[in-house]
């Protein structure tokens, strides 16, 4: 099966189908998949927009909309995450998943699902650690804090995936996972962006809630987005041949060990502003194991009808946007989507939008603030956070990212840091500790290996190992593996294209507007 995988989409769809209809003239056939790593922006009309976390002068419907109008159709099953640059209102009518237009496929909040026997999994947003342990409680209209906090990465997410013990294929996270760039090219990631170089060296750069995932899951491979540089741990544009099984049938279906944890976890739904911890093994919970047996997966077959295909049941919820009528002053409004209160009542779970509304309207007729950003519950009597209290941001900035006026969320500042480590790297006892639970990670295509020379102490520094992939100076493999990469014959051709394609979106500047941001 040949998986296509973007980093950020930033609504250029029509771009990114054309890139990979190129890939398939040069390929040795037609693209199987299209995995996105999130900003995705899936923007619909003019009130979406409104709802993206951008300075307005970077808030442009680009061309989502003619997929979501029926105009066109996505030609290849497209399966994405959210980011921090999405139109945070549509993504939050899909809290479990589902299609945002015809063969166009959201993961939700966190996601498994399958496609052809193949295992793919996802988790949506950023971390920021001040906003980790609260509930979703946002919902539109968004304020100026709302509109930032929507997209930030729960505890909840991270505990429910932890609850999965079969092996996932094929993980997706728009951040990187914290950490990861001590096993790859560290020495090119800094010359390419050197303004990483002091996260790097404090080690605070990316997701600890990520990296926590990684250690956990350890799935064949992770694709990140977000920082806008190619690394061993993100590939932006790049066709793989991957196995599946060919059995299996061709269309998307439920994960059913995911299904059974959401159905498990359904009372831990928290819609509130306040902190709260996970349940866990420490006396102070009846039950802290929500993983799937045997029994209860059989259970959630049978309220199935034993059928996990995912219904083709997209709709329209929202006006589209009509280029010869704009409408600037389009209502915002919270939506229930048809597709998750079918979905919901099919799993008999909670319609997190329907608890927000009811949420809402109790808060409204008692007169209280829904968001209790100042107290905190802590009904599991242990410290405020996993992670320590955000720290002050650091002055480097990345060029390439968009920064908001209020926050400088989208940077890869380090506004988050939780671990205070006073060496640059693992010392080696660690490396080889922490190396070994990113063993299945490290299985890299071979454009993607690395040699000593090019790696400051990296643990996969190795040349050629058996049953890797190494390329010969044409681009072509001298050993096949069963994940291998398209040729890299065309590679610096198509690289200038991304990098022409992401310095049109981010070196739009307003003329009247020209202070306002670093672009």
């Amino acid at each position: 099966m040949r998986v296509a995988v973007a980093g950020c989409c930033h609504g250029e769809l029509d771009k990114i189908y054309e890139t990979l209809a190129l890939a398939e003239r040069r390929g040795p056939g037609l693209v199987d998949l299209l995995l996105c790593c999130g900003d995705f922006q899936a923007v619909r009309n003019e009130a979406d927009l409104r709802c993206m976390a951008v300075p307005p002068k970077y808030r442009h419907m680009q061309t989502f909309y003619r997929y979501y109008s029926g105009e066109k159709k996505a030609p290849v099953l497209t399966i994405f995450i959210g980011g921090n640059h999405e139109a945070s209102n549509h993504l939050q009518e899909l809290p479990y998943g589902g299609w945002v237009a015809p063969n166009i496929y959201y993961l939700g909040l966190a996601g498994v699902v399958k496609y052809r026997g193949v295992r793919i999994g996802g988790i949506s947003g950023i971390f920021k650690s001040h906003d980790y342990r609260k509930g979703h409680f946002e919902c539109p209209p968004y304020n100026s804090s709302t509109i930032r906090s929507i997209y930030h990465v729960r505890n909840i997410e991270v505990y429910k995936l932890k609850q999965l013990k079969q092996p996932i294929d094929i993980f997706l996270s728009h951040d990187w996972p914290r950490s990861i760039y001590h096993y790859g090219n560290k020495k090119q990631l800094l010359k390419t962006k050197s303004f990483f170089r002091q996260e790097v060296e404090n080690n605070t750069l990316g997701s600890p809630a990520a990296s926590e995932l990684l250690e956990h899951l350890k799935p064949t491979y992770w694709f990140s987005a977000h920082l806008h540089v190619k690394f061993a741990a993100l590939m932006q544009h790049q066709v793989l041949e991957i196995e599946h099984d060919p059995s299996a049938p061709d269309y998307l279906e439920y994960d059913i060990e995911w299904l059974t944890i959401l159905r498990a976890t359904n009372d831990l739904i928290n819609v509130t502003g306040r902190l709260w911890n996970m349940p866990e093994n420490n006396g102070l919970h009846a039950r802290w194991d929500y993983s799937a047996t045997e029994e209860s997966m059989k259970e959630v077959l049978e309220k199935l009808n034993h059928d996990l295909k995912v219904p083709c049941n997209f709709s329209i919820t929202a006006a589209c946007y009509d280029p010869s009528k704009p409408q600037t002053q389009m209502q915002l409004v919270h939506r229930l989507n048809p597709q998750t209160t079918e979905f919901c009542a099919q799993l008999g779970i909670t319609d997190i939008n329907v608890r927000l509304q009811k949420a809402k309207e109790e808060h409204h007729f008692s007169g209280e603030y829904e968001e209790q950003d100042g107290v905190e519950s802590n009904d599991s009597g242990e410290d405020r956070s996993e992670y320590n209290t955000d720290t002050s941001a650091l002055s480097f900035i990345n060029p390439d990212e968009i920064m908001l006026d209020e926050e400088d969320e989208d940077s890869v500042v380090s506004g988050h840091s939780d671990i205070s480590t006073p060496s640059v790297e693992p010392s080696s006892d660690q490396a080889s500790d922490f190396s070994e639970s990113f063993s299945d990670v490290r299985i890299l295509p071979s454009s993607m290996i690395v040699s000593s020379d090019d790696t400051l102490g990296s643990p996969v520094a190795r040349e050629g190992k058996p049953g890797e992939a190494v390329e010969s100076g044409n681009g072509e493999d001298l050993t096949k593996v069963p994940l291998k990469r398209l040729s890299d014959e065309h590679e610096p051709e198509q690289r200038k294209k991304i990098k022409r394609r992401n310095q049109a979106i981010y070196a739009a500047v307003d003329d009247d507007d020209d202070d306002d941001d670093a672009a």
